[in-house]
C-alpha cells in the first residue's frame, strides 16, 4: 500500500492514491509504503528513481546496513520500530528510511501506531511540519514517545509482581498466580 502526503497550508495532507497516475500527479514530502507490492515499487522506481530495499536488505542487521549513502546520493536508514499487539507479544518492525528529492521514503511490513499518530498530529497542528526532514525527526520523536509509554507499562507490572513476591508469607500458589498476573497484564 501506498500512502502519499503533501503538505498544503501547513498541514501535512494524505493523498489518495490508487494507480499510477495518482503517484505522477503528487507532490509529496512523504511516501510511505506499507508491504508494497511488485507494482508500486516499481512505480516509485520509475517516477521518482528511488530503488527501495529488498526484504533481506531492510533486515539486514549489520552495523554498516543502518546507514549509508547510495551511489546516487540518495541517504539509507534503517530503523527498529516498537509494535505492541493486543493479542500477543510486542515486536519490532524495522522501517527503511530513504531520503531522496527533498522527499522521505518509508518502507515497512505493518502499519505502526507511530506512524499513525504522527499522521494525525501534523493534520491537526499546521505548521508543525515543514519538510521531509520533519517528518523524520517527528517519527523519531514519536517512537521515543511511544516506547516510552510501553516501557512504563511494564515497570508497572513489575513493581506489582515483586510487592506480591517479597510479601512475608509467599508460598507456591502465590508464585503462580504472580506469574499468571504478570502474562495476563501483557496480553490486554
Amino acid at each position: 500500500m501506498i500512502n502519499v502526503f503533501v503538505l498544503q497550508n501547513g498541514r501535512l495532507n494524505q493523498v489518495p492514491i490508487e494507480t499510477r497516475e495518482d503517484l505522477e500527479n503528487a507532490t509529496p514530502v512523504w511516501v510511505d509504503l506499507t508491504d508494497p507490492n511488485d507494482d508500486e515499487r516499481a512505480w516509485v522506481k520509475a517516477i521518482y528513481g528511488v530503488i527501495l530495499p529488498g526484504e533481506d536488505e531492510v533486515k539486514d542487521i549489520e552495523a554498516s546496513a543502518r546507514y549509508y549513502e547510495a551511489e546516487n546520493g540518495d541517504l539509507h536508514l534503517r530503523t527498529d520500530f516498537l509494535l505492541e499487539e493486543d493479542d500477543g507479544p510486542s515486536r519490532v518492525v524495522t522501517v527503511a528510511f530513504i531520503l531522496a528529492r527533498k522527499m522521505l521514503f518509508s518502507m515497512h511490513t505493518d502499519d505502526l501506531p507511530v506512524f499513525r499518530l504522527v499522521r494525525m498530529r501534523a493534520r491537526s497542528r499546521p505548521g508543525s511540519i515543514a519538510d521531509y526532514m520533519d517528518v523524520l525527526l517527528d517519527l523519531y520523536a514519536t517512537d521515543a514517545e511511544y516506547s516510552a509509554d510501553a516501557l512504563e507499562g511494564i515497570y508497572l507490572d513489575l513493581e506489582e509482581v515483586s510487592q506480591r513476591v517479597l510479601q512475608k508469607e509467599f508460598t507456591d500458589h502465590d508464585a503462580r498466580q504472580a506469574l499468571e498476573l504478570r502474562s495476563h497484564a501483557r496480553k490486554t
